[in-house]
């Protein structure tokens, strides 16, 4: 029995560490398809019913809507440049989805992403990713006192349109 069980637990690794590692490489390569302005290749490694959360509250943008906020930015040569710091990267029991969270290099300082990949025919692809600005706790009253007024307004509008 231990014969068998040692090969299963080393073969079962191995596929784990390189289905991780496929993960890893899609994520660089969408951060670098961004960072090198190449549209096509950065939405290409997307499923075409993503969802991209960015900084700012009002940013919950569909496949079809990010690809119309982004392309301006990539249309100019320079869209955006992330490099991680830190990446951790969990798989599914049956390896048809994984999520990560990453601390990540930035043009706004430090940054944290965290996001979902579906496994597809054509690879792994990203799904859902959420993007935020990673702020100290010792400078949390002076952020929230900066966005405050922006703050009620949307909680207002927001509010306002549920009734």
């Amino acid at each position: 029995m231990k014969r068998t069980i040692l090969p299963l637990l080393l073969l079962i690794a191995t596929f784990c560490s390189g289905q991780e590692g496929e993960i890893n490489l899609v994520i660089q390569k969408w951060h670098k398809a961004a960072a090198n302005a190449n549209f096509e290749a950065y939405f290409g490694l997307m499923t075409e019913d993503a969802i991209f959360i960015g900084t700012d509250p009002t940013e919950n943008w569909t496949y079809t809507e990010f690809k119309v906020f982004a392309k301006p930015y990539f249309d100019k040569g320079k869209a955006w440049s992330f490099s991680d710091l830190e990446r951790n990267i969990f798989i599914e029991n049956d390896a048809k989805i994984a999520w990560f969270d990453e601390l990540l290099d930035t043009q706004m300082g430090i940054c944290r992403g965290s996001g979902v990949l579906q496994k597809t025919e054509e690879g792994w692809k990203i799904k859902h990713y959420v993007l935020s600005i990673a702020i100290p706790n010792e400078n949390v009253k002076e952020i929230t006192t900066l966005k405050e007024k922006f703050d009620i307004d949307l909680i207002e509008k927001l509010r306002g349109n549920k009734n």
